[in-house]
């Protein structure tokens, strides 16, 4: 008998389920816009001119119009003082048609990003970064008002592609508090076994190996190796990451912490970058705004 060839992982299309996301977010949006005459609304503080964060607030105000969320915005010129930033987080705090209050990351340096973030009214954080949302989300039996984006992503990728969490080993490489330390602790509230690997971890490879789901958001380029991968484990790849590509017009290309090419030989599930956790991000940021807005009509 020849033998098996051996399939290839099933590509997590990031994409597409943040499409169909939205989809679904719309049409509650049109109920909403029926039934209470008002919409969600989300407020964003951009300070300064990034290209990325630029890019990126640009990309949010442009899907909150598809799904009929309303956008307030507000660019701050670099040399803005602190006091000026949080006074503007205050008037979107004291707005009843804002549900949602996003302050584009990294802030300047003269400017105290926790003190900022920790303004933004807990009912309105939807980047779900408030340390009361946070510490919620650590302790058993308590729930947060929003959940991390990204880590909110992850495991709805998980879901919807029909990789249980449950009873499962999972990994976590990278332990920041945007997306390590937060996904970590969803794992675990879906009564997972988790580990955390970080920089400090003698012989990562080993742990990895034993995991069934695999999240790496540790900002390596392709530091994850297709025999680092358990056969049929599902790997959630949140890295981008720029590396060198003389063929691209740019002159680069993003890669992800997953040596791509090597691990869908192995994996059972895998998601692509781009176009897996990305689109994933901002599908969720629509929905904790409209969740928020469901919230406040009592919905």
């Amino acid at each position: 008998m020849a033998s098996e060839q051996k399939q290839e992982a099933n590509l997590i299309d990031g994409k597409a389920i943040a499409n169909t996301i939205r989809k679904e977010i719309a049409s509650e949006v049109s109920y909403l816009s029926q039934k209470y005459g008002k919409v969600p609304g989300l407020a964003v503080v951009i300070v300064g001119n990034r290209k990325d964060s630029q890019s990126y607030v640009k990309m949010k105000r442009k899907a909150c119009a598809e799904v009929g969320i309303k956008s307030f915005d507000t660019d701050l010129p670099e040399d803005v003082s602190e006091e000026e930033v949080i006074r503007k987080v205050h008037e979107f705090n004291a707005d009843p048609d804002v549900h949602g209050i996003l302050v584009q990351l990294p802030l300047p340096n003269h400017i105290n990003e926790e003190k900022v973030l920790s303004e933004i009214s807990i009912e309105k954080d939807v980047d779900g970064f408030h340390p009361l949302n946070i510490g919620k989300l650590a302790m058993k039996g308590r729930e947060p008002l929003f959940l991390p984006c990204t880590p909110k992503g992850c495991l709805e990728l998980l879901s919807r592609s029909g990789v249980s969490v449950k009873n499962k080993k999972a990994v976590v490489v990278g332990r920041s508090n945007i997306v390590g330390l937060p996904v970590a602790l969803l794992l675990l509230k879906a009564d997972a076994t988790v580990t955390i690997v970080h920089s400090r971890t003698h012989n990562p490879e080993s742990i990895i190996r034993e995991a069934d789901i695999v999240i790496a958001a540790a900002g390596q380029a392709m530091m994850i190796k297709g025999d680092w991968i358990k056969p049929g484990a599902a790997v959630i790849d949140v890295g981008t990451n720029s590396v060198d590509d003389p063929t691209k017009k740019s002159g680069y290309r993003l890669v992800g912490d997953v040596d791509f090419e090597q691990a869908k030989r192995v994996a059972g599930w895998l998601t692509p970058v781009p176009g897996g956790v990305g689109p994933m991000t901002v599908a969720m940021l629509l929905k904790n705004t409209l969740e928020g807005a469901k919230r406040k009509f009592g919905n």
